[in-house]
């Protein structure tokens, strides 16, 4: 069978080569670029499957320069204001819940929500069982498949937290930029914040397994 596909981190691509892959310079569970950009997110696919040609591998390219966006800033790049604004993460969240349910229904119910399996109805909880951690309380939800350890469970979560501001904030500002989006979380939401404390509570852990699950988080 004929295969091609999408790779976030070049490298691991150079170790296994796989027959044909399109490096992209995009992070985690955005391996398609801007959201809501089906025409890039198209050319996007195209270029994958254009790998398709090529008779034999391995084949790795780069996505071609003149479809490669500004680079988006990681959260450890940036001062987040909002703990000098007062703000509050679980009292922000559910002042964006409008807009994420706005959005939702505007796309069909489509969402990049639902990797912790938790509804967005119960975020709030989500909150205090992560700030219990980074406070090395004892803590979890009941609500953790049996089959996913603590910091795997961790990083869905997360990763839920995040497509839920960034749904509602493309819902709140329909015609804001990708990069404006993502830098508002990183400055400006307590929720970004959170997240950074979060990233490095599990990279000073002892375990390996956090340590390695930390990689990602504050991006």
């Amino acid at each position: 069978m004929t295969t091609t596909g999408l790779v976030l981190i070049e490298e691991h691509a150079q170790r296994v080569k796989p027959p044909r892959m399109l490096a992209v310079p995009f992070f985690f569970g955005n391996a398609l670029g801007e959201a809501d950009n089906p025409e890039y997110q198209h050319k996007i696919l195209q270029a994958t499957f254009d790998l398709l040609d090529r008779d034999s591998g391995p084949v790795l390219e780069q996505l071609p320069d003149d479809m490669v966006p500004d680079i988006l800033m990681q959260g450890s790049e940036t001062e987040n204001e909002s703990e000098d604004k007062g703000l509050n993460a679980a009292d922000e969240l559910t002042s964006l819940r409008a807009y994420y349910e706005q959005w939702t229904e505007s796309h069909g119910g489509r969402t990049a929500v639902g990797a912790s399996s938790i509804p967005q109805r119960r975020f709030r909880g989500v909150v205090r069982f992560l700030e219990g951690y980074i406070n090395r309380e004892e803590t979890d939800m009941k609500e953790r498949p049996e089959d996913a350890t603590l910091p795997q469970f961790i990083r869905h979560c997360v990763n839920d937290l995040k497509a839920f501001y960034y749904e509602a904030r493309m819902a709140q500002r329909p015609d804001g930029a990708d990069r404006d989006i993502h830098d508002w979380f990183w400055s400006a939401t307590a929720m970004g914040a959170l997240t950074m404390s979060l990233a490095q509570r599990m990279r000073d852990d002892e375990d390996p397994e956090t340590q390695a699950l930390a990689y990602g988080i504050a991006r």
